[in-house]
């Protein structure tokens, strides 16, 4: 294959892996890598580092199953035990109302800063949650592919710009100001939750393994492993060098500038997009508005569209003698209600708890993470899979010690937290 098929074929299969991107750099990168370095400064690097690498496998068996096996996870799931596709959905309810309310509480509060109505929160949050049920609606995936990377293209762009006029600005440390310590309670309840998301939670493979169907249905033809894989890294890798950015970004402008983020999710989107631009200058409103927006605009869409897709995908899985060999799109409309409903139940308990609810959000994936890292294991090392296909074994070590890593952390947490 020369060079000009090689790019051709990529091409053709890219896609899933920036919707992927698309639905990690949210809340993982906007708010809490941010506020890494707004609290500590650039000591929780390695936090970033530590986290992308031992969720990389995790991660890369979503496209690697879809290539191989022309199906998504969730069956791979059933082909794991009758126990594993239930323990999934029973994760994904724990998670799924807290994870669309964190995402879209803190894109209303960017929205009523830029356009700065009188709308509530609520009211802001559900005029996004239709907006994004009005483009899946109407442009279904196409849509939804070539919206995503527009908005990667446009936010990549102003975040790489941000960080760039940041660096040349300099720090903010006060004279007066007093580090604080990591390894404190606050610090290791903070690291858990950053590491729960970073890069996100491990659901989302799934997502990717159904997007990867999904693109197949759009052209016509089948992904190669290798242009998948391709697909894959371009996203992941693109989102572990974004959240350095906004790391950086939280470092060099917030940390020891005496400055403290609100819970609320309205007022911390002010207090972000106020604290760069008071530094950087006036100028640079808009830059950091429309990187934090898209951001936070392009996640709040992905998991609008994600959850559904699951979700539907599940129960004709779970109930084949009513569902198989029918159209069931109307499941998967049925679950659009059910979820970003049911988020905004929950942003009306908690509105002025935004920075709390992300941290419950993030601990839980935390804690669920070495479960959902097994079963994607155990889904790509079956003897279903192709020769040739399944995972080498240099990939096999990373993904044992990265298991071994994500369960012992865990445990520590629990034991820390609930038990000593």
């Amino acid at each position: 294959m020369n060079n000009s098929t090689l790019w051709q074929s990529r091409l053709k299969a890219l896609g899933p892996g920036l919707l992927w991107a698309g639905a990690a750099i949210g809340v993982s990168h906007l708010v809490q890598s941010t506020r890494a370095g707004a609290s500590y400064g650039f000591a929780l690097v390695w936090v970033l580092i530590i986290a992308n690498l031992f969720k990389y496998t995790a991660f890369e068996f979503g496209p690697r199953y879809a290539a191989a096996m022309g199906e998504s996870l969730l069956e791979g799931y059933q082909r794991v035990g009758k126990w594993a596709l239930p323990t999934f959905l029973v994760l994904t309810f724990g998670t799924m109302w807290t994870l669309q309310a964190a995402v879209t509480i803190v894109t209303a509060g960017l929205a009523n800063k830029i356009f700065g109505t009188a709308l509530s929160p609520v009211g802001w949050s559900a005029i996004i949650l239709l907006i994004c049920a009005g483009i899946l609606t109407l442009g279904k995936y196409p849509l939804l592919d070539k919206l995503i990377k527009v908005i990667i293209i446009v936010l990549s762009i102003s975040t790489v710009f941000a960080v760039f006029i940041a660096l040349g600005h300099g720090s903010s440390v006060r004279s007066d100001f007093i580090p604080p310590e990591v390894w404190t309670a606050a610090g290791i309840s903070f690291i858990v939750a950053l590491i729960g998301w970073m890069p996100s939670a491990i659901d989302i493979s799934v997502w990717h393994s159904l997007w990867t169907i999904e693109r197949k249905r759009e052209t016509g033809s089948a992904p190669s492993l290798k242009d998948a894989l391709f697909d894959f890294r371009l996203g992941y890798f693109g989102t572990a060098i974004l959240a350095l950015g906004f790391l950086t970004l939280g470092g060099l402008i917030m940390y020891g500038s005496g400055t403290t983020f609100s819970g609320s999710g309205g007022v911390f989107a002010g207090q972000l997009i106020n604290l760069y631009t008071s530094t950087l200058g006036e100028w640079s409103y808009l830059i950091v508005a429309v990187a934090a927006f898209t951001t936070m605009f392009s996640t709040t869409l992905t998991v609008t569209d994600a959850f559904p897709r699951v979700l539907s995908r599940s129960t004709e899985l779970i109930f084949p003698d009513r569902f198989a060999g029918k159209n069931n799109k109307q499941l998967y409309w049925w679950w659009m209600l059910v979820v970003p409903g049911g988020g905004l139940v929950i942003i009306g308990l908690f509105l002025q708890g935004m920075t709390m609810l992300v941290d419950l959000a993030t601990t839980i994936s935390f804690i669920t993470a070495p479960i959902l890292a097994y079963i994607n294991y155990r889904a790509v090392t079956g003897n279903w899979m192709p020769e040739g296909t399944k995972p080498g074994p240099k990939l096999i070590l990373l993904n044992m010690v990265s298991i071994i890593f994500l369960a012992g952390f865990a445990i520590f947490f629990i034991i820390w937290r609930f038990v000593v």
